[in-house]
């Protein structure tokens, strides 16, 4: 897992969806929506984050409760989409 895209997970939650919890607090095992408290919009709009900051594109079938249960869920995804970029 790279901690690079972990790293930028975690700081899309503090600077653009306004989580309250410090990055390094934030766990990769943490609930999106149980810890940290997205909603269905924030949901969304992480999706677009994750889109615009990796260069990536999140087909609606990887847009998963699965897929964004957790930080180290959405990284494993995110590198996956990556690595099928290459």
């Amino acid at each position: 897992m790279s901690e690079d895209v972990a790293a930028s997970i975690k700081h899309l939650f503090v600077s653009d969806l306004f989580v309250e919890i410090p990055e390094d607090q934030i766990s990769l095992d943490d609930g999106l929506q149980s810890v940290l408290g997205l909603d269905s919009l924030g949901f969304i709009e992480l999706r677009l984050l994750c889109e615009q900051r990796f260069g990536i594109q999140i087909a609606d079938q990887d847009f998963s409760p699965d897929n964004f249960r957790s930080i180290r869920c959405l990284t494993t995804l995110i590198e996956g989409l990556l690595a099928t970029r290459r």
